[in-house]
């Protein structure tokens, strides 16, 4: 649905039906955000520099660079409101569109998330723990760095990176200098390697009126720095969702917040320790499609688009698996009990997230049984 259309502006529609909302970014994120708001009464616009975008298909499509001042422009004329779907998009990309209209979430949350020791530094100053953490500009820096915060411990670059991309483990001082030279960046920051019993996370969703709604603590398992799956155990109220709320609370508050919000945690023998945020909508709250009262990605669009938001209640029990890579066979994962097959549409490529299954039932035991039915078929894809 590549649009051919001018830039004239029209009058801004009221909350909700004929909204325009755009995003920048048009990959899988996109798409599930332009399919929860169709519903709504809302209309999307993309720019992504793919032309083959997998958002292309549900909204009107720019092709073009973030930092293409023609094509924001060309967004601009198409939309009331600027959401957007990864935070590596160039901050003053999204800060064009402030000047006539809304861009959320806010720009600030956007610019912290964007910068790991930004991000490390606000935690800190939140009282949100987080692994001890140094800048390291610099090979020395990063010898320093290894003996004040110990090792092991976890060299990254402090912008660009996702998806366990720019970091590597350093395990000993043996390893310093080849730790140096993997990641690259002018600017790296080391923090401590956290011992974690599991990886968790909440995702938030909060309206300008200052409305809050919480979704249940999702446990994580990464597979090579990408989440591999996610179990929600509804019903068996997980013992760290309250501290993980609160934790989220004050980033919310700091922010003046709009939109889903996402708070990645390690759980370290019942005490939380932060690693970190991202101000979207989020790879962990896929399942929310399926198995909530409202998803994040339809929160995301009330939230920004002035409606009220609505209930993020698990309904029963629900788990989540990626698939990268590859694609499984669609018949054999729709013959799961409760499976919801989603498929991006995008070329398979190495490490790329091609689409993701939520396995929904009643109870806990069917739906583990059935995500380990889930992980064989995809495994083997």
């Amino acid at each position: 649905m590549t649009d051919k259309i001018s830039n004239g502006r029209e009058a801004a529609a009221p909350p909700g039906r004929g909204v325009r909302v755009g995003i920048l970014g048009g990959g899988q994120l996109a798409r599930m955000l332009a399919l929860s708001g169709y519903p709504l009464g809302a209309r999307f616009a993309t720019l992504d520099p793919a032309p083959d975008a997998c958002a292309a298909a549900v909204s009107r499509h720019i092709v073009g660079e973030y930092d293409d001042r023609s094509k924001l422009e060309h967004l601009s004329g198409m939309a009331d409101v600027v959401t957007y779907e990864f935070e590596n998009i160039p901050e003053e990309s999204a800060a064009y569109f402030a000047w006539n209209m809304p861009v959320y979430p806010p720009l600030r949350a956007l610019a912290v998330s964007q910068d790991r020791l930004k991000e490390k530094t606000l935690f800190r100053e939140l009282g949100i723990p987080t692994p001890e953490f140094r800048p390291v500009d610099s090979l020395d820096d990063l010898k320093a760095a290894a003996q004040e915060v110990g090792l092991p411990a976890v060299l990254k670059s402090r912008t660009m990176g996702y998806d366990g991309k720019g970091q590597t483990l350093v395990k000993s001082t043996d390893c310093i200098e080849d730790a140096w030279k993997q990641v690259g960046g002018p600017e790296r920051i080391l923090e401590a390697f956290v011992p974690f019993t599991r990886e968790i996370s909440v995702i938030a969703a909060r309206s300008a009126a200052g409305d809050v709604k919480y979704y249940p603590v999702g446990e994580n398992t990464h597979r090579k720095g990408i989440l591999h799956h996610s179990v929600i155990v509804n019903g068996d109220s997980d013992p760290m969702q309250k501290s993980a709320e609160d934790y989220s609370e004050r980033l919310l508050n700091y922010f003046g917040y709009v939109g889903v919000l996402a708070l990645e945690l390690f759980d370290v023998g019942g005490m939380l320790v932060a690693n970190e945020i991202a101000p979207r909508v989020h790879n962990t709250g896929h399942w929310t499609i399926d198995g909530a009262v409202t998803s994040q990605f339809e929160n995301h669009i009330r939230a920004i688009t002035g409606l009220p938001l609505g209930d993020a209640s698990a309904i029963g029990f629900s788990a989540m698996v990626n698939f990268i890579g590859a694609m499984p066979d669609a018949e054999a994962v729709l013959k799961i009990n409760g499976a919801h097959l989603h498929d991006y549409g995008k070329e398979a490529k190495p490490g790329r997230k091609l689409g993701h299954c939520t396995v929904h039932g009643d109870t806990k035991d069917e739906v583990i049984a059935g995500m380990h039915e889930l992980l064989k078929i995809s495994d083997g894809a």
